[in-house]
């Protein structure tokens, strides 16, 4: 007989978890202001205001500033009449910029570049790119426009008809990023892309001879100069004024502390997929294999399960040699293929959690995007009664199934926490710009991170809620949701030694980040993008302040983060302790040092420089952790020595 009830020791199991990883309160840290984070400060990035002093600014052909500029609550203000322009004191070839702006009602402002001071005016030689209210304001030139030379486009493939206006009201902060580069220059308002352009080449030339500035000669061409910020006539504030320079190919400096002499290899050179060639009986290539969870199930420590996104789970021994893979479970003819349709990238198999008692229920779960509707399967399977080595393949029960309106931002990754309850990654259904609005939503399922039972049903569900999810019992919010504000998590996965639930949120346009994932967080998706405000929704009511990510990386880094594990093993003790991750598109592949006690990261080390296109990685029962690539070979999961 059991010395305990089932329900009271998962009731103690779930007290353990939360007394262990602190996750009843989220910790929350404000953006900082007029600073830098740790991530900017390693890639170069420099204040050009402190918001105590205006050193390093003065008026236009002048050399000191006027009292029509002051400093008020940590903002350079135009506060006073004949304020005038200013200027930076030193000149900037190719940079990246960014600086939050709020104008008055019916305000007009302006940021230029490239600025020379041998014109009455700083507009005959710098671009500008408008600063005004665009519901009050005057000028036909809305706000982040680079004034009658570009402007944002609607973006047919995602549905936009209108010209976007991603601006804030006039009051409130708004966000301008620019990048001015050899290859391309690009602005972005409030994390939203507008639009891009080159100096100097056939189509700006054409632009400028349309505009009021062909009269001035040599303007938007002196290819270095001042920055400068304009005096209209209006109040407007400024803040966080950031630059980084950028090298003469446009390349910058990478946020990292310093490098690990660390060699990739095959972890299992010798191994064949069941079932599976490179190429068929007629030598046309077969799809590339494409790994996106690598686990091991309790009780099976030298057995690894490998989950193919096409919808194959292979299970093979856990030896550096071997040769033979098995299939254990083939649900191609359910699964949307990854490789086939406009998005799809993101569909198929997409997650793979064994039972904590597996060795005695044999059940494992799986999510994956169904063949006949696009949704996001979530179902548990039973490994065969005659045969333990393969699963039951008609042993599916569906226990959750969610509409997706798009193909990307599936998510799909499902873990078990220390506590038994099975937690499930969904973005926030895909498009651009959040257009459902998912993420601050918690009447949806979509941009969230769910918590259930899968061991108990309630209420005609195939599982039930756990009593201690954050929104039990909140009337219009899906008692299921454990956290939400996500885009994009590729992937999560628990620290198998402290029980924290790692996540990595692919962005948008401007930012990567990596966030712990606590009881009831809200991580800011689509208000906001790493700690930067995003496009102009309001606040939904009732929602908490978000969660600043532990570790944040601009575009100018990588493009797509793909979250990995905490190592736990000592076989390679440079990286013991240490959360391993990646970028998709940059092939980056780093090691993160955690401080729980500031929820930031203390340390960011460069495994490979570039070139690798990680996937996902995966873990074996000691700790270890792989790393898996698209392989047309098969040859795809890898490891550090």
């Amino acid at each position: 007989m059991a010395l305990f009830s089932k329900q009271f020791r998962m009731v103690l199991r779930t007290f353990v978890w939360t007394f262990l990883v602190g996750c009843t309160v989220p910790i929350r840290a404000e953006s900082p202001v007029n600073q830098l984070t740790r991530s900017e400060t390693l890639a170069g990035w420099k204040l050009l205001f402190d918001g105590t002093s205006t050193n390093g600014w003065r008026n236009y052909q002048k050399q000191d500033l006027s009292d029509g500029w002051q400093i008020v609550d940590g903002a350079l203000v135009r506060a006073g009449k004949n304020a005038g322009d200013i200027v930076s004191d030193a000149k900037y070839k190719y940079f990246e910029f960014s600086i939050e702006y709020q104008i008055s009602k019916a305000g007009n402002s302006g940021f230029m570049f490239h600025v020379t001071e041998d014109n009455p005016a700083p507009w005959q030689s710098g671009p500008e790119i408008q600063i005004q209210d665009n519901v009050d304001g005057r000028d036909p030139q809305k706000s982040g426009w680079l004034y009658q030379l570009a402007k944002p486009f609607p973006m047919a493939w995602a549905g936009e008809t209108q010209t976007p206006d991603a601006t804030r009201p006039a009051g409130q902060w708004n966000q301008l990023f620019v990048r001015i580069a050899p290859n391309q220059c690009e602005v972005s308002m409030n994390g939203v892309v507008y639009y891009q352009f080159k100096l100097g080449d056939r189509k700006w030339n054409e632009q400028v001879s349309k505009s009021k500035f062909a009269a001035f000669a040599g303007f938007g061409a002196a290819g270095l100069g001042h920055l400068c910020l304009q005096d209209h006539g209006d109040e407007v504030k400024f803040r966080n004024i950031k630059i980084r320079e950028l090298a003469e190919d446009g390349s910058i400096t990478q946020p990292i502390d310093g490098k690990l002499n660390l060699s990739p290899v095959l972890a299992f050179p010798k191994l064949e997929w069941d079932g599976w060639q490179p190429v068929d009986e007629d030598g046309n290539p077969n799809t590339p294999r494409r790994i996106l969870e690598l686990t091991h199930a309790p009780g099976q420590p030298n057995l690894l399960f490998a989950m193919d996104q096409s919808g194959v789970i292979y299970s093979l021994e856990n030896r550096s040699d071997v040769v033979r893979s098995k299939r254990f479970l083939d649900i191609q003819a359910k699964v949307n293929r990854w490789n086939e349709g406009m998005g799809s990238n993101e569909q198929g198999l997409l997650g793979l959690a064994f039972h904590p008692e597996y060795q005695t229920n044999g059940q494992f779960f799986v999510c994956y995007t169904k063949k006949e509707n696009n949704h996001s399967i979530v179902a548990r399977y039973v490994r065969s009664k005659s045969d333990s080595s393969i699963a039951d393949f008609a042993s599916e029960q569906i226990l959750m199934d969610i509409e997706q309106p798009y193909t990307n931002h599936n998510g799909g990754c499902i873990e078990f926490g220390k506590d038994g309850y099975l937690y499930i990654s969904l973005g926030d259904g895909g498009g651009r710009n959040d257009p459902k609005n998912s993420g601050q939503d918690r009447s949806d399922l979509l941009g969230s991170i769910l918590r259930i039972d899968v061991d108990a049903t309630s209420e005609g569900l195939p599982y039930s809620i756990p009593a201690d999810n954050p929104f039990v019992g909140r009337s219009g919010i899906r008692p299921e949701i454990y956290a939400y504000g996500l885009r994009n998590p590729w992937r999560i996965a628990f620290d198998s030694k402290s029980g924290r639930l790692w996540c990595a949120d692919v962005g948008q346009d401007l930012w990567e980040e990596i966030n712990i994932i606590t009881h009831g967080g809200n991580y800011g998706w689509s208000n906001r993008e790493g700690s930067y405000s995003f496009g102009n929704r309001a606040s939904v009511d009732g929602i908490s302040e978000p969660v600043e990510p532990v570790w944040a990386y601009d575009h100018s880094v990588g493009k797509s983060i793909t979250g990995g594990r905490v190592v736990n093993s000592n076989r390679v003790p440079a990286l013991n302790g240490k959360y391993l991750y990646a970028d998709y598109v940059s092939g980056s592949i780093w090691a993160l040092s955690y401080d729980p006690a500031t929820n930031s990261a203390s340390r960011n080390e460069q495994v490979v420089e570039k070139g690798i296109p990680v996937l996902a990685f995966g873990e074996d029962s000691t700790g270890d952790v792989y790393y898996m690539i698209d392989s047309a070979k098969g040859q795809c999961i890898y490891k550090f020595e």
